[in-house]
């Protein structure tokens, strides 16, 4: 009956329904294999062969025998999925074989993390496992040298953070000689954190800029919007995350300027007001960023830690320090850029593994074709998962969750408690410690103690407060007398944004059947119902201040549903635009690799001026030839993107005309694309018959990650209608 029903949900196709008997059985055949002597070469087309000589190869190098279930999910890795395992089910392990069986196939692979640290623990933690498998192992990170990264995207896995393995496509994409490149074409993408990388982060683009100036916001500006009043000066949509200049704000402002703010032929002015007062009102230090040596450092919104190397476009980063009073970092023009999932679109294969996919199973078969395999846990999960304690107000809610720990945290009973934000974890740890209790803090403030701070958590009176633990890399293990106690406890202080995010946090207790418990607290004023169902009239609290009413816990769940359909429709619509310009870079990229690699850049040419190519040393000219059109493919590109970022910010516009922007948008990028081709050989041979032309390149770059602007683009006109659509459809 169980093959039967099992059937059914791979027809059906279900999220997170694929049928996993097959690979049950090969595990089954691999448990009658052993040897006891020598460890032979595994058989790649004989999978429980492969699957009993990696178990043996783990349990003798690393002291860890693989579970079954840990070998479902290699094999549903190594069959082109995404493994949902549990945390605490040994995904890196998992990983690490499902890589090793890619690269005994011949195929390089790169096993991408969301950060360096991990990256390198991976490594160096395999790399007994593989050595004893005859594959070899690397890693790369933000600090690796240029030499460091050629050795390691030479081994036949390589780890790296998705970032820097973006920003080396980028580099590699921008030599002028063919002997610099250093990554070899691309295989194998195995992907940890899957829904992170390829969901959360999948529209982030990876940049490398050059021609370095300084920024250009105005700090008087950030002094004048300080003065400024909410309700009298300005309005905040709460719903779309805008803010707009009330009537009597724009007479103030130009007042105080003696400007025109809307004089269409000065619209300067109008634009650095708009960025201060973005950066005032609706950038919150220590919610949206953190200010640390003298910089401005984003905190990734999915995993509450700071987003090394990661900014937001140059006009709002630039007001967010000068709101800050720091000094303005570089800026300059976009060389080339990447999105994360161009970046993972490049692999021929692609599988990854996370403990929150079936979720997102939605964005992962739309965007990438790939299905999701749920890997049962190695012991059932016992972990009791109590129902939200709801709350009229946000006081009211913290109050609750205070007592909730002391009274917890006298019983000895570790406790993890997780936070929304950097600023509510330290007001938290702020109201335990009036209470006499010592609270551990974990957040985008001190991330590199993170491993020896969660490896304590489940110590006997442990109180851990810390922002999204997605992505953390170590798991908490109970210490002695927990498991009497009911385990770790793990509170959280508000629902996230999207459900998974809520999953990760519970997901820290009961690892491996251990005992645990978890329970949210959230309020009826929490963001995430007034930002996505403000219209909704929430139920009131019983005499004693709880909310029990059975709406209560619908409007959470509501604006839950809410925000992840926004956030994907906004995914959607990011691609629209994106695919196209990720397809003429591929097309821009080919023409470039025959110039780089071969001798099409002279016969051109040679056939444009003979008389000027016959007059050249030969000696040289193949070379000269080589680097003037590679000079004016990459500035032409360059410029490229800079008008297709233009026509972006602007083309919402179209709507107003009964136009479909994305349309508009790929017409017009594609009839400019048509130009480039043409500019391209304008310039190259204009530099090829001016012996003095200067083929300047930028004397310095550097790469970053640019984090959406969140206002007054089109993204809140698509929030606002969305949002509205999802409410009353």
């Amino acid at each position: 009956m169980a093959s039967f029903s099992g059937f059914f949900r791979n027809l059906l196709d279900r999220p997170g329904g694929l049928n996993l008997t097959p690979y049950k059985k090969i595990v089954e055949a691999a448990g009658k294999l052993s040897f006891p002597d020598e460890l032979p070469e595994p058989k790649m087309d004989d999978l429980a062969h492969f699957c009993a000589v990696v178990r043996e190869a783990a349990d003798r190098t690393l002291g860890l025998r693989p579970y079954d279930v840990q070998l479902l999910g290699t094999l549903a890795l190594l069959h082109g999925h995404v493994a949902e395992m549990a945390t605490g089910e040994g995904k890196t392990l998992s990983g690490a074989m499902a890589a090793a069986g890619y690269a005994l196939q011949g195929k390089r692979v790169h096993v991408i993390s969301v950060n360096d640290y991990l990256a390198q623990r991976d490594a160096e933690w395999m790399a007994p496992f593989y050595e004893a498998l005859d594959v070899s192992v690397g890693w790369i990170g933000q600090n690796s040298t240029h030499e460091e990264r050629r050795e390691a995207y030479g081994k036949d896995v390589c780890y790296g953070p998705v970032s820097e393995i973006g920003f080396d496509v980028l580099r590699d994409r921008m030599r002028t000689d063919a002997g610099e490149i250093i990554m070899p074409p691309p295989e194998v993408a195995l992907v940890d954190e899957a829904d992170s990388v390829l969901v959360d982060e999948a529209r982030v683009p990876l940049v490398l800029a050059g021609a370095a100036d300084p920024g250009d916001a105005v700090p008087e500006m950030a002094a004048l919007v300080r003065t400024l009043v909410r309700g009298y000066h300005y309005e905040i949509d709460e719903q779309s995350r805008n803010v707009f200049l009330t009537p009597k704000g724009a007479d103030s402002v130009e007042s105080i300027l003696d400007v025109d703010l809307y004089d269409e032929n000065e619209p300067g002015t109008l634009i650095e007001l708009n960025l201060a007062l973005h950066a005032h009102a609706l950038l919150t230090r220590d919610v949206d960023y953190i200010v640390r040596d003298g910089k401005v450092q984003l905190i990734n919104p999915s995993r509450g830690r700071v987003a090394l190397l990661q900014r937001w476009p140059d006009g709002l980063q630039a007001a967010v320090e000068a709101k800050e009073t720091l000094s303005p970092t570089e800026k300059g023009e976009i060389l080339d850029q990447i999105t994360v999932q161009g970046l993972i679109k490049r692999y021929p294969q692609v599988c990854g593994m996370t403990g929150t996919a079936v979720a997102v199973s939605e964005q992962l078969g739309e965007f990438y074709g790939l299905k999701v395999a749920v890997i049962p846990p190695n012991k059932p999960c016992v972990r009791l998962d109590e129902p939200d304690r709801l709350y009229p107000s946000g006081p009211d809610r913290d109050a609750a969750l205070v007592e909730e720990i002391q009274e917890m945290h006298a019983t000895g009973r570790p406790i993890l408690i997780g936070t929304l934000d950097v600023a509510e974890s330290e007001n938290l740890a702020k109201l335990l410690q009036r209470r006499g209790m010592e609270p551990v803090v974990l957040n985008a403030k001190n991330d590199a103690e993170e491993a020896s701070i969660i490896a304590r958590a489940g110590s006997l009176g442990a109180i851990t407060v810390s922002t999204q633990m997605a992505g953390r890399g170590t798991d908490i293990r109970l210490g002695e007398g927990v498991a009497e106690l009911g385990g770790l406890y793990v509170i959280g202080s508000g629902r996230h944004v999207s459900s998974r995010l809520d999953d990760q946090l519970r997901g820290r207790a009961g690892r491996q059947g251990d005992p645990g418990g978890s329970v949210f607290f959230a309020s009826m004023r929490d963001d995430l119902i007034t930002q996505y169902v403000p219209d909704e009239r929430p139920p009131a609290a019983d005499p004693d201040g709880v909310v029990r009413h059975r709406r209560g816990a619908y409007l959470i769940a509501h604006a839950q549903r809410v925000a992840e359909g926004v956030n994907l429709e906004i995914h959607r619509n990011t691609w629209r635009y994106t695919r196209l310009l990720e397809h003429q870079r591929e097309l821009i990229l080919e023409w470039r690799d025959k110039v780089l690699h071969g001798d099409s850049a002279a016969q051109a040419l040679a056939k444009a001026d003979p008389e000027r190519w016959e007059s050249l040393d030969e000696d040289t000219r193949d070379d000269r030839a080589r680097q003037i059109v590679l000079h004016a493919i990459d500035t032409c590109w360059t410029e490229h993107l800079a008008f297709l970022s233009d026509l972006r910010e602007g083309i919402h516009l179209r709507a107003l005309g009964r136009m479909s922007p994305v349309d508009e948008f790929q017409r017009e990028a594609v009839a400019e694309y048509k130009t480039l081709l043409a500019e391209v050989e304008r310039r190259s041979l204009e530099s090829f018959e001016d012996p003095a032309r200067d083929l300047k390149r930028p004397s310095a770059t550097w790469t970053y990650m640019v984090q959406e602007n969140p206002f007054g683009t089109e993204w809140d006109r698509i929030l606002k209608r969305v949002t509205s659509a999802v409410r009353h459809g």
